[in-house]
């Protein structure tokens, strides 16, 4: 006997939320940005880094999920910063194998703490691939760009989905 499975469609998210979503990911993104290109012009540092993107997609367009909320945002991209950074300095030589090293340690350490944050992973692996400029901040690297550029993202997720009709941030 063969196995069927029945899919059931989602139901298509609103066009009022997707604007809210749309207007929540580009302010949160835009203020990360803008301290990087102002406050920090002349630097070689950074308040932006890539996993904010994914970060974004879940705090403004998923608001609902644990994987959003913010100990989940917060926790789940210092601890997977921390890690990254260990397993670069313990492998500077070898980021074929320091890269694996921190992404899995980080699900690991997000899975212990419950503070499962998908981007994590990739904020881990970042501080291994990242290059000279990241290298070069060591631990300081979980408190900026990341404890800094995902707090910000934070106060906006808080502002705007509790302006946001029909949206409860963060979930009790």
């Amino acid at each position: 006997m063969g196995m069927y499975t029945i899919v059931v469609p989602r139901p298509i998210t609103s066009k009022w939320q997707i604007l809210w979503s749309w207007i929540g990911a580009f302010i949160g993104i835009a203020l990360v940005s803008l301290l990087t290109r102002f406050a920090l012009e002349g630097t070689s540092l950074t308040l932006i880094i890539g996993s904010f993107g994914a970060s974004a997609v879940l705090i403004y367009g998923a608001e609902d999920s644990p994987l959003a909320q913010p100990r989940n945002l917060m926790g789940g991209h210092i601890l997977s910063a921390i890690v990254g950074v260990t397993a670069f300095q313990i492998l500077p030589d070898q980021l074929w194998l320091a890269a694996p090293l921190a992404v899995a340690t980080a699900i690991a350490v997000m899975q212990f703490t419950g503070t499962v944050h998908p981007p994590g992973g990739a904020t881990a692996l970042i501080a291994v691939i990242g290059g000279e400029n990241i290298h070069q901040l060591g631990y300081i690297y979980a408190l900026f760009p990341v404890a800094t550029g995902a707090f910000l993202m934070l106060l906006i997720a808080l502002v705007v989905n509790k302006v946001a009709p029909g949206r409860t941030y963060p979930k009790k």
